[in-house]
């Protein structure tokens, strides 16, 4: 299935989220999840909200970035309203401007913890792209900087922790390898 069939699948699936059909790109940092989940979201026509841009930094993969996402983002638009979120500005430290999301037929939530366990009702398609951790290391260190090394690992253990707990990797409609950024099986 390709970009474009799956795109077609997902606004063709009935809308769980008000009216917005809401798909979440998920898998460890570094895998491609970005990649890919720009390419479905220029085929749906949609936006995307980057977890990144929730979490409050380097320890931020916690209870609040999935209350923020509920709160921001999610319970508005299940009400039929348009979220807003405050993006997370890594550099200096706080949450800065507002970012809005309209109501549309489609939504794409992509990052570490996107199809945690609570989006679970209002999903239509959970992705989840994997990748060699070697390679998820070496691609974020090359966008990051050396200098951030140890942070990359420690957000690792996070994140480990998080996909044991919530289970996120059983649950998942469609696996991408993030290294080809092709579908390796849909559910």
């Amino acid at each position: 299935m390709d970009i474009a069939q799956l795109s077609r699948r997902v606004l063709s699936s009935d809308a769980r989220l008000g009216g917005v059909r809401l798909v979440v790109v998920d898998g460890p940092a570094g895998s491609g999840k970005t990649t890919f989940a720009a390419r479905l979201a220029a085929a749906l026509g949609t936006q995307i909200v980057q977890m990144d841009d929730l979490y409050e930094g380097w320890s931020g993969l916690d209870a609040a970035v999935f209350d923020r996402l509920e709160e921001e983002v999610l319970g508005p638009m299940r009400s039929g309203r348009d979220g807003r979120y405050r993006r997370y500005d890594w550099d200096a430290g706080y949450f800065a401007e507002w970012h809005d999301v309209p109501v549309a037929a489609a939504l794409v939530v992509e990052g570490v913890g996107a199809a945690a366990r609570p989006v679970d009702p209002y999903a239509v398609l959970r992705v989840w792209v994997e990748a060699p951790s070697e390679v998820r290391l070496a691609r974020g260190v090359a966008r990051d900087g050396e200098h951030l090394r140890e942070q990359w690992v420690r957000w690792s253990a996070l994140e480990d922790a998080h996909f044991e707990s919530d289970g996120t990797r059983d649950r998942d409609d469609l696996v991408v390898d993030g290294t080809t950024a092709g579908p390796t099986r849909i559910s």
